[in-house]
């Protein structure tokens, strides 16, 4: 049913379509094996001595299978229902706006995703991606508390006001600018060396999928800011953290307490959500915007 409005929108107007492709991909995403591979790399970045296996013990301690989708209702389903769509859409605008300025394909699609990152993180995501952190932060024992989301977003509004649901939404942008330039650029910098000097040859669905996974393995080199922006949101607070956290003070408690490596915990759930989601949004949306082309 869904699909089928994304199918009635989209042969109207494709451009303005991207909203509800974005939202349609976005949502399948999280709802597989999006939400699993985020609740086991934000639980490594905020517990940073924690293994993969014993990051996946600690969550299933709290509620069984169900906790590694802790947080999908209604957080992860607000922000994916909505950053899908402003994603596609502000990145199909700025990469054909790039592309009518004589920017090539690569630097327009890099162009575009930074943009798009960028404009879904100070649009919906920030306060999304914070309370599904809390979600998953907010007890030692990850998960312990018996309170409704509702009601730690309430504490949260209570305590700090609004901006209290935006906290380190500054981090999120910076990580979403350099996630989905990196995205879209590295898939089409892989899309190119399949093509080598055939030009005029169309990829293959293999090669084209083979490409977002690897675009969205490569754009996991901005993990630190992944780690900082988990610290930042956390409810596991440790004495000895900063009162005010900003991005700078925020990354040299992380170096104090861990060193470099500190920076990389939870980089193995990363590479696959990343690689998962970059095939869902970069191929799929590809797969789907020409389908919807051959349907108007």
């Amino acid at each position: 049913m869904y699909f089928y409005y994304v199918k009635t929108l989209t042969s109207h107007s494709l451009r303005h379509g991207q909203l509800a492709i974005g939202s349609a991909l976005q949502l399948f995403e999280v709802s597989t094996l999006g939400q699993p591979f985020e609740n086991m790399k934000t639980v490594m970045a905020a517990h940073r001595s924690d293994t993969l296996t014993e990051a996946c013990r600690r969550l299933y301690a709290t509620r069984g299978i169900p906790s590694f989708w802790q947080g999908l209702i209604p957080w992860a389903w607000i922000e994916g229902a909505t950053k899908g769509g402003v994603l596609l859409f502000s990145q199909n605008e700025i990469t054909i706006s790039a592309r009518n300025a004589g920017l090539g394909t690569l630097w327009a699609s890099a162009l575009g995703g930074i943009g798009g990152g960028v404009c879904q993180a100070y649009t919906t995501m920030g306060f999304c991606t914070f309370m599904k952190t809390v979600e998953v932060t907010r007890t030692k024992g990850v998960g312990s508390s018996h309170k409704s989301s509702i009601s730690v977003a309430a504490d949260v509004i209570r305590k700090e006001g609004i901006l209290g649901m935006y906290k380190g939404v500054n981090a999120v942008a910076l990580r979403q600018a350099t996630n989905w330039g990196s995205r879209f650029g590295f898939s089409r910098v892989i899309e190119n060396l399949f093509l080598g000097r055939e030009n005029d040859r169309v990829l293959s669905k293999g090669e084209r999928l083979l490409s977002s996974m690897v675009g969205g393995g490569l754009a996991c080199w901005n993990q630190p800011i992944e780690v900082v922006r988990v610290e930042m949101q956390s409810m596991a607070k440790a004495a000895d953290r900063p009162k005010s956290m900003s991005i700078a003070s925020t990354a040299k408690y992380i170096y104090g307490k861990d060193g470099i490596r500190g920076f990389y915990r939870g980089i193995v759930p990363r590479i696959g959500l990343s690689m998962y989601l970059t095939s869902v949004m970069v191929f799929g949306g590809d797969e789907v915007r020409q389908y919807m082309k051959t349907m108007e």
